[in-house]
C-alpha cells in the first residue's frame, strides 16, 4: 500500500470516529445535567380569564413563558418584541410549549396593534393573550416568587417561567464563576427581565433548553424522582432565604 493511500485511509478512519468519540463522551452528561431547579410551587392558574380566540388557555400540563404586559400594552411592544424573536421563534415547534401574556379587560383592541407589530402578521399559534379584571392579575403575580413588584398599570419587565406542574423555575444561585470564587452572597433568578437582551437570549434560552431536556428525559424513564428534587430544591432555596 503506497504511503498516500495509507494517509488517505488514515484521514478517514479519522475523520469517521471523531464524531462519535464525541458523542461517547457527551452521552454521560446528557444524563447527569443538571435541571432547572425549583424555585416555587403552587402557582395560580388562569382560572376567570379569557383569551383574544375565546379558547380556554391555562398554566397546568404547559410549559410557560408567563409575562405582564399591563394596561398599555402598546407602550412595551420592544419587551414583547424581544420575547416573540429571541424566545418564540426558538422554542414553538417544542410540544407543550406556550407564551401567555396577562392583561386587564378593555386592552384588546390594543393588543391587536401590538400582535401586528411583533408578528409581521405570522399566526401566534402558542402565543396567548389573556385578560381579567386587575385583581386576578395581581393574584397571579402574587403567587410567583419575586422581588419586582407590579407597575400600577399592571406591567412588569419580567417574565417567569412555569412548568406543566404549577411549579416556578429558575436559578436558586445565578452567580457568575468569579462571584463564587470570592464568596459573594448567594442570589437567585426567579424571572427574567425582557428588556436585558442578554439575559434573555443566554440566561433564559439556556434555561429552557434544560427544562425540556427534563421533560423529554420523563417521557424516556431517565429522569430522577421530581418529589425528590423538588423537596430538595425548596429545601435548599428555604435555607439560603
Amino acid at each position: 500500500m503506497s504511503k498516500k493511500k495509507a494517509s488517505t485511509y488514515f484521514v478517514l478512519v479519522v475523520l469517521f470516529f471523531l464524531p462519535v468519540a464525541f458523542l461517547l463522551m457527551l452521552y454521560p452528561a446528557t444524563h447527569n445535567y443538571t435541571p432547572l431547579e425549583i424555585i416555587n410551587e403552587n402557582v395560580s392558574d388562569l382560572n376567570g380569564f379569557t383569551s383574544l380566540t375565546k379558547e380556554d388557555v391555562q398554566l397546568k400540563d404547559h410549559i410557560t413563558v408567563l409575562g405582564f404586559l399591563g394596561e398599555n400594552p402598546i407602550d412595551h411592544t420592544i419587551a414583547a418584541s424581544n420575547l416573540k424573536e429571541l424566545v418564540y421563534d426558538k422554542f414553538k415547534g417544542f410540544k407543550k410549549f406556550q407564551i401567555v401574556m396577562l392583561l386587564p379587560t378593555g386592552t384588546e383592541a390594543s393588543v391587536e396593534t401590538v400582535k401586528k407589530e411583533i408578528s409581521s402578521y405570522e399566526a401566534l399559534d402558542y402565543w396567548h393573550f389573556v385578560f381579567a379584571s386587575p385583581s386576578k392579575i395581581k393574584q397571579i403575580h402574587n403567587s410567583l416568587k419575586t422581588d419586582t413588584p407590579l407597575s400600577e398599570d399592571l406591567y412588569s419587565q419580567k417574565v417567569f417561567v412555569v412548568d406543566k406542574d404549577l411549579t416556578q423555575r429558575g436559578r436558586l444561585d445565578d452567580r457568575e464563576d468569579n462571584e463564587k470564587e470570592k464568596n459573594k452572597p448567594v442570589y437567585g433568578l426567579n424571572g427574567y427581565d425582557c428588556i436585558e437582551v442578554a439575559e434573555i437570549k443566554n440566561k433564559m434560552s439556556d434555561d429552557l433548553r434544560v427544562l425540556f431536556t427534563e421533560y423529554r428525559q420523563k417521557r424516556k424513564g431517565e429522569f430522577e424522582n421530581t418529589d425528590t428534587r423538588r423537596a430538595n430544591d425548596l429545601k435548599n432555596n428555604n435555607e439560603e432565604n
